[in-house]
């Protein structure tokens, strides 16, 4: 756990919580994600208008707690990200440019999964706990539902760089080695409820 990584997400928050405090009505929204709820993890977005075709959007999600002692599954996730919308912001077609930066704690979890050159069957017998970071690009479509209701659709592609410690087992306190990770693929997938203001 590096804490030049902590002052960064620190900044990171400083500079863009900075532009909230001017927000007009009608040029904002909070959002949820519906993938992270089925997951069980707690998470909200705001969205900022700051041009006619420009918003910034700064999501997070929180999973705190473990199925039982033998599995893990915490962490913590912050994804500011610029959008350009082709018509008007808030409506319809968007790219979108984001940044990753976030905390782990997996393990225990059974599974053959390979993915991308990533083999997540180590999470099986092995606990990894650290930092991830990163970056991606992403494509989205909102769907007006009503004046102040929106369906958002966004998937993002990217890269990420996890950093971490390695453990004995799930539940195991006995740090076994470390370790670096060089992650290319989904970075982003969201199927949000937006509240419009």
């Amino acid at each position: 756990m590096k804490p030049k990584f902590s002052f960064c997400l620190l900044l990171l928050l400083a500079v863009f919580g900075g532009g909230v405090s001017q927000v007009r009505a009608q040029d904002w929204a909070i959002k949820t994600n519906i993938v992270y709820d089925a997951t069980a993890t707690a998470n909200l977005g705001v969205e900022i208008g700051l041009a006619p075709k420009w918003t910034l959007d700064i999501s997070g999600n929180l999973n705190g707690w473990s199925k039982n002692e033998a599995t893990k599954w915490k962490h913590w996730m912050v994804q500011p990200e610029a959008r350009y919308w082709f018509c008007d912001r808030f409506s319809r077609h968007f790219l979108g440019v984001h940044a990753i930066a976030g905390a782990f704690n997996f393990g225990g979890i059974k599974n053959n999964i390979s993915l991308l050159g990533t083999d997540f069957s180590v999470l099986t017998n092995k606990r990894y706990q650290g930092y991830a970071y990163g970056g991606g690009v992403a494509y989205g479509f909102a769907f007006m539902l009503s004046k102040n209701l929106n369906l958002e659709l966004e998937a993002g592609f990217g890269y990420m760089y996890l950093d971490y410690d390695i453990y004995d087992c799930g539940y195991c306190g006995r740090r076994v080695g470390e370790g670096g990770h060089h992650y290319v693929g989904p970075t982003k997938a969201a199927v949000n409820l937006v509240f419009l203001f």
